[in-house]
């Protein structure tokens, strides 16, 4: 008995965390103001910058700093971006492509 308890247990822990991992965040009336930050110097010449994200967490944005990141072959870092639409502004996290 106690072992079915143990695996209900981590299975609704592992869904709780799955819910929370959302790529895309919600709707907010308005986007945040930029940020501005200092760039640390580069780790190598095989990085390459990776602008802040804006993460939703908790009903609301907040910002990552930006980081240094190994290139990677055949393929470019696109930014992330803000769509603007009927419910207001949502972020769209960027990626390798």
């Amino acid at each position: 008995m106690n072992r079915k308890i143990l695996i209900l247990a981590l299975f609704a822990a592992i869904l709780t965390g799955a819910a929370g991992c959302s790529v895309e965040g919600g709707w907010v009336d308005t986007q945040p103001s930029g940020v501005i930050y200092t760039r640390p110097a580069t780790p190598g010449a095989d990085y390459i910058w990776i602008d802040g994200d804006w993460v939703w967490s908790g009903g609301a944005y907040s910002w990552h700093e930006g980081r240094w990141d190994h290139q990677r072959v055949g393929h470019v870092w696109a930014g992330g971006r803000w769509e603007n639409g009927s419910h207001g502004y949502r972020w769209h996290r960027g990626g390798w492509q």
